[in-house]
């Protein structure tokens, strides 16, 4: 709710008073039209005219100020009340009990269903995460029973459950970002051993794909969450690795930042501004009908959590450059 000028607020007030201004307008017609019925001397009429015409000046200013009192109290109470009506001014006419009353109504009514709806989440939330753990469990005994049997098909398999793996773990963060303040750990790490991590879990995909990695050493440290980072590098990576046929894909610092390079399908302009949105899947989406458009969302929320960010340059047919920038002293607020 906006503070009006004093101006509007007059404007206001006279519009709702309208009807008692009418009113004694008319009054004071009667009143001067009795006064000459009986032939009374015109300077008694005008003595009461300008009595009665200044009391209800000064009630009216009186009553306006009241008025423009509660307009501006009210008005700053606007941006001050969250979780409940305390502090709202009192007032004690009838009308105003009433308001009170109503919005005090409205006001549990609006808690009850934030407490169900919390609750409704809360449990889904729960359920998701039992079930992402529990899987994991036959995830892990199938791939003991790939490596003690020689199939043939055996790499085939090996590398459909890591991708059943990854989206797994995909739900689990995407569980966990709602509250990743009491699960992060910052400290200074070396950016390098954290990249090696996310590249042995996709060593496997690389050699299938027939994808050349570059790495050259990477010296860059900052202050970061290691198991965030590298599960932002693994979503990278699998992007990359989605959408690149052939080439290669390079992982080097620039300056404060990490990139990650590719020489796949890229990502047409008209779709860059959007590929951080929850499920937005473009054009490259449309071709793979697998994606989700979960991935890089996940990335940049983490990113911000982190304090970091990412710029995304890319060129259709011609590769992508993910870019993830180290900025100092630049923790988001949890």
């Amino acid at each position: 709710m906006r503070n009006l000028k004093t101006g509007r607020v007059l404007l206001f007030y006279i519009r709702e008073r309208l009807v008692s201004l009418l009113l004694l307008a008319l009054a004071g017609l009667i009143f001067a039209a009795v006064f000459f019925a009986y032939s009374l001397t015109l300077e008694p009429v005008l003595y009461s005219v300008v009595l009665t015409l200044l009391m209800l000046l000064i009630a009216g200013l009186l009553d306006f100020r009241r008025y423009l009192k509660r307009h501006r109290e009210i008005s700053a109470m606007a941006g001050r009340i969250v979780l409940g009506l305390e502090g709202l001014p009192e007032y004690h006419s009838l009308i105003d009990r009433d308001y009170r009353a109503l919005l005090k109504e409205l006001q549990e009514e609006n808690a009850r269903l934030v407490s169900e709806a919390d609750a409704e989440r809360s449990n889904m939330s729960e359920y998701y995460t039992l079930w992402a753990h529990q899987i994991k469990t036959p995830i892990a005994a199938m791939q003991l029973l790939l490596r003690s049997e020689q199939l043939e098909s055996a790499n085939e398999i090996s590398l459909e459950l890591f991708k059943i793996e990854q989206y797994v773990e995909a739900l689990l963060q995407y569980l966990r970002l709602e509250t990743t303040s009491s699960d992060l750990l910052l400290a200074e790490y070396r950016i390098e051993d954290i990249v090696r991590q996310a590249v042995r879990r996709y060593a496997k995909m690389f050699i299938r794909r027939g994808i050349a990695l570059r790495l050259p050493e990477i010296s860059l440290r900052a202050v970061t969450d290691e198991k965030w980072l590298c599960f932002v590098i693994e979503q990278l990576l699998s992007n990359s690795l989605k959408y690149t046929s052939e080439g290669y894909i390079a992982i080097y610092e620039e300056g404060r930042a990490l990139v990650v390079e590719d020489t796949g399908t890229g990502i047409a302009p008209e779709d860059l501004p959007r590929i951080f949105e929850r499920g937005f899947t473009g054009y490259n989406g449309r071709m793979d009908k697998k994606s989700t458009g979960i991935g890089l969302y996940l990335v940049g929320r983490i990113l911000k959590k982190l304090g970091h960010s990412i710029e995304v340059e890319s060129e259709l047919g011609r590769g992508t450059r993910m870019k993830i920038i180290f900025e100092r002293g630049n923790l988001s607020n949890m």
